[in-house]
């Protein structure tokens, strides 16, 4: 005799529930995207209008480096008029363009190898007053960076390197490293000791560890580090005004900001404008270029166990 399977679930579970139909779930989805955008709109439009407080300045300027001015080279018409007095000034805008990039790139590699060193010292080793010696780096960037730079015009006057690229970089380097040591150190931090633990148990040295293990760890705070030392090195104005004299040793920012007042007093608008897009076009491309690498340098700290 044959017996009619039953099913559990009818007895025990009674009548199934309806299943929403297409039209349902359609409605709910759209209902949710509409809140979504409407939550969302705020946003939009108080970063859009940051975004364009931001950009308007610049976008002014490079518009009126090109535009006829009186007064200017541009006179008439569109053109490069302003940009062409720009680089026929003294030396030349190629000589203070390199002199701008030695000083930044020699900034940048001072500062990026003495945190690196610096930082992995603080996170990695424990040594009698450690946490006096960060303290004593940090407080550094509690002293006004105007007040320092006469007696280290002095200072390197005596040592032979006043009135020379080197001693602005050095000054520059001096006064990055405080922010760029504790970058480094919370960037060593955030990674787990067990990776250079593992890595000498399988033979490597400290410094084979450091190198092949926690280089690649802490790159986006490198990066970070580079970038903000590349930003302050190449639009710092105040180091070279004081320690150069030479009109050929000039870097860009202080060459534009001679070159704004060239004729008898009277400012030639339309050079410093086509000088300030000239000094913006690098950080802008490299800001960029580096954008994700700087944001997750400065989230490093902040994951972080």
């Amino acid at each position: 005799m044959t017996v009619a399977p039953t099913t559990e679930s009818a007895v025990t579970d009674g009548p199934a529930a309806p299943t929403p139909s297409r039209h349902e779930s359609r409605k709910k989805t759209e209902g949710m995207t509409i809140a979504g955008i409407a939550l969302r709109t705020p946003y939009w439009v108080f970063t859009g209008a940051v975004a364009l407080i931001f950009l308007a300045p610049l976008v002014w300027t490079a518009v009126a480096s090109v535009s006829p001015q009186p007064g200017t080279n541009q006179v008439d018409g569109w053109g490069f008029g302003n940009y062409r007095t720009l680089a026929a000034y003294q030396a030349g805008i190629w000589r203070y363009l390199a002199n701008s990039a030695f000083v930044s790139l020699l900034t940048v590699t001072l500062t990026l190898l003495i945190s690196f060193l610096g930082g992995y010292a603080f996170a990695r080793f424990r040594f009698p007053g450690k946490n006096l010696l960060f303290l004593v780096t940090l407080a550094i960037l509690m002293v006004p960076y105007a007040t320092l730079l006469i007696p280290l015009y002095v200072l390197l006057n005596q040592v032979g390197l006043q009135n020379s690229l080197v001693g602005v970089a050095l000054v520059l380097t001096m006064f990055q490293l405080p922010f760029s040591t504790f970058l480094m150190r919370i960037s060593f931090e955030a990674v787990p000791r067990e990776l250079d633990e593992a890595a000498m148990v399988d033979g490597c040295s400290s410094f084979g560890a450091l190198w092949r293990v926690l280089l690649p760890a802490v790159k986006p705070g490198l990066i970070t580090v580079g970038l903000f030392g590349f930003l302050a090195a190449w639009n710092d104005f105040m180091a070279p005004l004081i320690l150069i004299n030479d009109s050929e040793r000039m870097t860009l920012p202080l060459a534009v900001s001679n070159l704004r007042g060239q004729v008898q007093g009277v400012v030639d608008y339309g050079a410093t404008e086509a000088g300030v897009v000239v000094l913006a076009l690098p950080c802008i491309v490299l800001f960029l270029l580096l954008q994700r690498h700087y944001v997750r340098g400065f989230m490093s700290g902040a994951l972080k166990g």
